[in-house]
């Protein structure tokens, strides 16, 4: 899939209160843009390789944001979002444009063929379909996308370094950071976000996600492998 916008934010996690972004997309990123055209529980994504069609060029922007999250506040007092105002600058990228190359793999369970989920996945981006619009790292930053129709990208090489692949559910009953229910199941689990990295580097245009680190992603959350 072809994948492309005016803006975007790949927020670097190192970065806590000014955000900067990644200079290519990240695979959860890019994870991201295809559940928003197709998704359904008894699939996952795996990114094997993103084209950097357009790499952007960065730019600054000052936004005002709030210093606190509003589902922290203990009263029930109106929030009045002048108290709370802050001003604060992000790096982003203007004009980028990338091609995603993905896998679907079923999840354990899955009871229909792979084969059925990915022409509906195709069928979705011929026709512009989508479940919520997609974005390129923020939802304020939405993004436009097509079938890829053999375009390559630029050959160019880059070392990214450090980057974040995906951020993996541990399931853990002694830490109820986060919980949600699987499918079929009554109770919820509980459990903690562990984050994935990996040593990022595009050669001839291509940004090549190592296998294994997918194979690490289903071992975490307990999947078979």
């Amino acid at each position: 899939m072809k994948l492309w916008g005016d803006y975007a934010l790949f927020s670097r996690p190192e970065f806590k209160v000014e955000r900067v972004s990644y200079p290519v997309i990240t695979p959860s990123a890019a994870r991201g843009a295809l559940e928003a055209v197709f998704w359904k529980p008894e699939i996952r994504y795996r990114i094997a390789k993103i084209g950097v069609l357009k790499p952007g060029t960065q730019m600054a922007v000052l936004r005002n944001e709030i210093g606190s999250r509003q589902g922290d506040r203990k009263n029930k007092e109106p929030y009045t979002v002048e108290h709370d105002r802050q001003q604060r600058t992000s790096l982003v990228l203007k004009d980028v444009a990338y091609l995603i190359e993905a896998e679907i793999h079923l999840r354990p369970h899955a009871t229909d063929p792979v084969f059925k989920y990915a022409d509906q996945f195709r069928r979705r981006v011929e026709r512009g379909q989508y479940h919520h619009t997609p974005y390129l790292g923020t939802r304020e930053f939405a993004a436009f996308f097509a079938p890829a129709n053999g375009e390559q990208p630029p050959a160019f090489d880059l070392d990214i370094g450090t980057m974040l692949f995906d951020i993996a559910f541990v399931e853990d009953r002694k830490r109820k950071e986060l919980s949600f229910k699987r499918p079929g199941k009554d109770q919820p689990v509980y459990g903690y976000a562990h984050p994935i990295f990996f040593q990022a580097h595009v050669e001839k245009g291509w940004l090549t996600v190592p296998a294994e680190l997918f194979r690490e992603l289903r071992r975490l959350e307990g999947e078979d492998v």
